[in-house]
């Protein structure tokens, strides 16, 4: 379900003139990879992915000379990012991207391990999903998910613990299988 976006040149410059563009310009060029990377775990669609980030800094152009203010726009992009990825699972994302993999596709697969870090991340609680991905593949603390998602910082620290302990469980290798 690739979307394209159109969108109105004339507007976006009206919104954006070229010194806020070529500000922006940098400020995509350094996120786009992360956030892109971080929605591709949460919905684990990389088209999807690309999609729902592409949409996130359209956002962020049309409204850049609100966002390009913030202390970190990238915490905006990525929030927008994730609120539509969530939307869009909620609304039944998951029943397209199932039947859209069933497709025999000309790609190399991802490793074994990806595929099960992939099947364990997607059975986790949503925040404590969140919370792992944000802690290991964003690469953020505890206090900046807690002010990402405007909770105390022990309620991250009790999320990754319960996500890493979940996470161990369904990771986790029986040796008498393994011997067999």
């Amino acid at each position: 379900m690739a979307a394209s976006i159109a969108v109105d040149a004339a507007a976006l410059d009206r919104a954006s003139p070229t010194d806020d563009r070529a500000e922006f310009n940098a400020f995509y060029a350094s996120n786009i990879g992360p956030i892109t990377a971080q929605i591709r775990a949460y919905t684990g669609d990389p088209a999807e992915a690309e999609d729902l980030v592409a949409e996130a800094f359209l956002r962020a152009l049309t409204r850049w000379k609100t966002v390009g203010t913030y202390d970190n726009p990238a915490v905006w992009v990525r929030r927008v990012a994730w609120n539509l990825a969530t939307s869009r699972l909620r609304r039944g994302a998951f029943i397209r991207t199932f039947l859209r993999r069933q497709r025999v596709a000309d790609v190399e697969g991802p490793e074994p391990d990806r595929i099960d870090l992939e099947r364990a991340l997607a059975g986790l609680n949503e925040r404590h999903r969140k919370a792992i991905i944000l802690h290991y593949i964003a690469g953020l603390s505890g206090a900046e998910i807690a002010d990402q998602e405007r909770v105390a910082e022990s309620t991250v620290r009790t999320w990754l613990a319960r996500g890493r302990a979940a996470l161990a469980e369904r990771l986790r290798i029986d040796d008498t299988k393994e011997q067999r």
